[in-house]
């Protein structure tokens, strides 16, 4: 072999920078000058050094295009191995994204759906407690209206009994029958005596149901338990306890809702009140007044000035309202002290302690 063929710019010779993968086309068109370069300047070679500058040449193109294969398939395995990784990337994204989507989701709406379900059981739960309590408080009302209505109804019953027993006139009553008072009957009018009021057995009275005139003395005040005398005028003397400085009188009659007829013309109209002495025949004038059905109780003040003690009160009447048969007296009470009244206002009250 000459030895252009062994130097370093032969054809025959690889370059190092084709093995090493470095500028394969520079070294390509070197090898190309060189065959050109012996070409020309040795025509006389032999047809061996043309085909192995062929042989050459080949190598270095399957060399060439081994690199640019070698390039190419780093390149695409360096893409393709982005690519696979973005896949994968995807891929795990697309896995757990939707999870996370739907937890977020499901908290971003569950939570606030929760909570408006638990306020409104809350609502549902104090809405019952409510109706609960004014349950109870319209039961409550209702007692307390029974209550009040009872107690009214307790209050008036109260009332009546006061009204039919006097209890509420809070003076001491010296007409008494249980304190001693009685009637005068020889000052005293004749009680009237009626055939309803008469019970017979074969044409023969056996006793009279008509009340004498002491019933007026005492506390009851039933419908008929009172004394008649005849028309319209009459009296009644009543002999005290003991001497009486005398201050008020007071007549009692029925209320109309308890009388058997519905009226009230039995009761005195019209009276007069005198005070007596121990002389039956010495009156004093102490007042002349009329009574209003009305008022089942009027207390009347007595004209006694200057005080006067007296052991016995006339009431005088001279009309009634209405009935021309009979007047009934139910209840007569007399009020006053049996001490001056001038004293009994000196006299000092005891100190409370």
């Amino acid at each position: 072999m000459p030895r252009s063929s062994r130097s370093p710019g032969d054809p025959g010779c690889p370059p190092e920078n084709v093995a090493h993968g470095a500028r394969p086309r520079r070294a390509a068109q070197r090898g190309r000058n060189a065959c050109r370069i012996i070409e020309d300047s040795s025509p006389n070679l032999t047809w061996v050094t043309f085909v192995a500058c062929f042989l050459r040449t080949q190598a270095q193109q399957v060399l060439f295009n081994t690199c640019r294969c070698k390039l190419l398939c780093q390149k695409v395995m360096e893409k393709t191995g982005v690519l696979v990784l973005c896949a994968f990337g995807f891929w795990m994204f697309s896995i757990h994204l939707p999870s996370k989507v739907e937890v977020w989701q499901d908290d971003s709406i569950n939570s606030p759906l929760q909570s408006l379900r638990m306020y409104q059981e809350k609502v549902r739960h104090h809405t019952g407690e409510i109706q609960d309590l004014r349950g109870s408080m319209n039961l409550l009302i209702a007692k307390l209206q029974k209550m009040e209505a009872m107690s009214d109804e307790q209050k008036m019953a109260q009332k009546i009994m006061k009204m039919i027993q006097g209890d509420y006139i809070e003076k001491p009553d010296f007409a008494l029958k249980s304190i001693g008072a009685s009637i005068d009957f020889e000052h005293t009018s004749a009680t009237y005596n009626h055939d309803k009021a008469r019970s017979y057995w074969n044409w023969i009275r056996l006793w009279n149901y008509a009340q004498p005139p002491d019933v007026i003395l005492e506390p009851n005040m039933t419908p008929g338990n009172c004394w008649a005398f005849e028309g319209d005028r009459g009296q009644v003397t009543i002999r005290l306890a003991q001497k009486v400085y005398l201050s008020n009188l007071t007549l009692q009659h029925i209320p109309k809702t308890i009388s058997l007829s519905g009226s009230l013309d039995t009761a005195p109209k019209d009276f007069v009140i005198y005070g007596m002495e121990s002389s039956p025949k010495e009156e004093v004038f102490l007042g002349a007044f009329q009574f209003q059905p009305e008022n089942t109780i009027q207390m009347f003040p007595l004209q006694n000035q200057p005080a006067r003690a007296f052991s016995a009160v006339k009431v005088k009447v001279s009309s009634n309202w209405g009935n021309p048969r009979f007047t009934c007296l139910y209840r007569v009470r007399v009020h006053g002290s049996v001490v001056p009244p001038k004293e009994q206002s000196d006299t000092p009250l005891p100190e409370r302690d």
